[in-house]
């Protein structure tokens, strides 16, 4: 097999497989943050990513699609349930989340992962060049950068957590909690969205470990003497290139007003977008927006408010429950308040593709960015990034990465029903002149720490680990 260079090493492919009518398959760019951080990066290096083709049994060749070299990893339904649903869904995702759900732990789940781990690391170590460098991709991939190097002792080998980490007291539920911090200290740089999740890495590396922690260093034991491991916060962020394009566009911009007349020319559209998770406070945005036309300080005939849900893990029950909590919900509001020709509620379960989300980034006057706990929250340096001719109000959680860095927009506290009403108040009655200031602001923060300076910036952090390996 040819070998390359730069291999990333993720969950999925970056792109999705689709079989049309007459049985010929195609392959389009999957949606996403990753890929859209990972896709230009991938261009310019010889590179190659493994990863799963999304689909259970299906046996693929290596292959290339819009110019990046792709290895398929197999997956069986059975794995499929118990590595990817199971572990990394039902264990990881609410552990990690600060339990707004509650992990499960199962040790059947625990095999299928490490299995699944191993042939990703596998399929990575053997297709990485002499010294190249593997850059392994987020919670599903935990253990994979200590079996690579345990493969690979040659290569540097880099981990970047998308999802927030735990304080310890939450981390220590986690059985196999060692085994994960070892897998984690593999990789040369481990990096985090927030200072405050490498922080509570190295606490629990620290704490169950007993390793020496100095700064953002880790003193790892070995057979020929320590080894250091850089850990620290590379905040992620977006391509913003393609925004700016669309959000120029004419006829983007026509989508954008015609989006407007559909709800009736409203004064106010607020927007909401978000992958349905019970992580997003979809369910606390709705119960404020509820309150506050029930309290008559919102009006249905000057203000709406979209709610872009897109599908989410539907086989797993949390997400199921939450589905149906949040639909009910839309409804008792839209059966309160609606009129023959104002709707309170406009909800979307579906995704769309990135033409209409920039018209719908036009076309809102709000975005409300109400994440529970969230790694960084790119739609929130999306809407920012749209906002071209400077005016709109990010209301932002600050349980979010994106909070850390876009200080100018309306922070909340999506725990709080009347933080959330008072900061939605705020946006809606911002004036222009205060709207300008805060999104100049708030762009040139965007502009300036897009998808490049994040991957430079890790790359960086990389190459330096390389040369002062002995």
């Amino acid at each position: 097999m040819t070998t390359a260079d730069f291999v990333v090493v993720a969950n999925r492919l970056p792109v999705d497989r689709v079989v049309s009518a007459d049985g010929e398959e195609t392959w389009r760019t999957s949606p996403g943050g990753l890929v859209a951080a990972l896709e230009p990066v991938m261009k310019q290096v010889d590179g190659a990513w493994v990863g799963w083709a999304g689909q259970a049994d299906l046996e693929l060749e290596p292959f290339t699609a819009n110019d990046i070299r792709l290895i398929p990893i197999k997956l069986s339904a059975q794995e499929v349930a118990e590595y990817y649903e199971g572990f990394a869904n039902d264990t990881i995702w609410p552990l990690y989340h600060d339990v707004i759900a509650p992990p499960q732990f199962h040790r059947e789940w625990w095999d299928a992962y490490v299995s699944v781990n191993r042939r990703f690391a596998e399929a990575a170590a053997a297709a990485v060049a002499e010294d190249g460098t593997v850059w392994v991709h987020d919670y599903q991939l935990q253990l994979v950068p200590e079996m690579v190097r345990a493969l690979r002792p040659d290569v540097t080998i880099g981990y970047f957590h998308h999802i927030p980490f735990p304080m310890h007291g939450l981390y220590a539920q986690l059985p196999w909690r060692d085994q994960v911090l070892r897998g984690l200290l593999g990789a040369d740089v481990v990096g985090f969205q927030r200072v405050q999740d490498a922080t509570y890495f190295l606490a629990a590396v620290r704490r169950r470990l007993k390793y020496e922690v100095k700064s953002t260093t880790v003193a790892v034991p070995g057979e020929n003497g320590d080894r250091t491991v850089i850990s620290k916060a590379f905040p992620i962020s977006i391509d913003t290139a393609p925004y700016l394009e669309l959000a120029a566009r004419p006829e983007v911009q026509a989508r954008a007003l015609e989006i407007r007349e559909s709800l009736g020319n409203p004064k106010r559209i607020l927007l909401g977008v978000d992958r349905l998770d019970y992580t997003k406070g979809i369910r606390h945005r709705i119960k404020a927006y509820g309150e506050l036309l029930a309290a008559g300080r919102l009006n249905v005939e000057e203000v709406t408010l979209i709610q872009v849900a897109s599908p989410s893990r539907e086989r797993v029950d949390a997400y199921i429950n939450l589905r149906d909590e949040i639909e009910l919900a839309v409804s008792r509001i839209n059966g309160d308040t609606d009129t023959m020709e104002h709707t309170a509620i406009r909800y979307l379960h579906q995704g769309y593709p990135r033409e209409e989300m920039v018209a719908l980034y036009l076309a809102a006057d709000v975005m409300l960015v109400t994440a529970l706990r969230d790694g960084m929250n790119l739609v929130a340096k999306e809407y920012v990034a749209s906002r071209t001719d400077n005016r709109g109000v990010l209301v932002l959680s600050e349980f979010t990465g994106a909070a850390d860095e876009l200080r100018q927009a309306v922070r909340v506290n999506p725990h709080d029903i009347e933080d959330l009403k008072d900061a939605i108040m705020t946006a809606v009655e911002m004036t222009p002149g205060e709207q300008g200031k805060r999104m100049r602001s708030l762009r040139r923060r965007v502009l300036e720490h897009d998808v490049l300076a994040w991957s430079t910036s890790f790359l960086e952090a990389l190459s330096a680990a390389r040369s002062s390996r002995p």
